[in-house]
């Protein structure tokens, strides 16, 4: 196991140990473009007939975009149920923590670099978010499957607080930098329109308690 693929199986252990030091979540903490929230109001505005939360600790080769996207197409295509009628939920936390920040945090801290992911077009660690315009999957960019095509389509995105500030952690001892310093700036740039939660082994079983069917990527 690559030493990038041992800490991020390490945060994700560490999540569950950590929760009690994190910092609290709360709606006064605004200085960001994200929604932040303490409890599951997150969920309310989930009025579609069709929900579901398709749970993706791993990148997988962009494949947890490719689901969400295919969730609302065949619904579309196969039964002709609209996007407004459609609920798609998809996580950002273990592996995809990051995903869930905008370019200039893969910039400032290379965090292609830190989690060995390469831009497909030029082959060298990637310094914007893969995800957010244009990700690969399956050999293609697909634009469509995007973070910004998903949410104009009504798909919701949620970031795990006790996620972040675990890779805040570890972004911080790699570039010798102050992991408080490096977790507010973290979460003053999640990406706009995606809810920071306060962990997601939470936010998932609320999801489960309001009646949202379950897709593990």
């Amino acid at each position: 196991m690559s030493a990038v693929k041992t800490r991020l199986f390490a945060a994700v252990v560490a999540a569950g140990l950590v929760a009690a030091s994190v910092a609290t979540v709360n709606a006064a903490d605004a200085y960001h473009p994200a929604t932040v929230v303490a409890g599951d109001e997150w969920l309310n505005a989930l009025k579609g007939t069709h929900r579901q939360l398709f749970d993706s600790p791993d990148p997988n080769g962009g494949m947890p975009l490719v689901h969400l996207m295919n969730y609302y197409d065949t619904y579309n295509k196969a039964f002709n149920v609209p996007d407004t009628d459609i609920n798609g939920i998809l996580t950002f936390y273990g592996g995809t923590t990051l995903y869930g920040l905008n370019d200039a945090m893969w910039t400032k801290y290379r965090l292609g670099e830190f989690l060995k992911t390469n831009d497909p077009k030029t082959g060298v660690p990637a310094v914007a978010n893969p995800w957010r315009v244009a990700p690969t999957a399956l050999g293609m960019t697909i634009p469509t499957a995007s973070v910004e095509s998903m949410q104009k389509r009504g798909a919701t995105f949620i970031v795990c607080n006790n996620a972040l500030t675990i890779f805040a952690g570890l972004v911080a001892q790699s570039r010798g930098l102050s992991s408080d310093a490096i977790y507010a700036d973290f979460k003053a740039n999640i990406l706009p329109n995606v809810t920071l939660v306060p962990g997601m082994v939470v936010a998932i079983d609320q999801a489960q308690n309001r009646g949202i069917s379950y897709h593990r990527q």
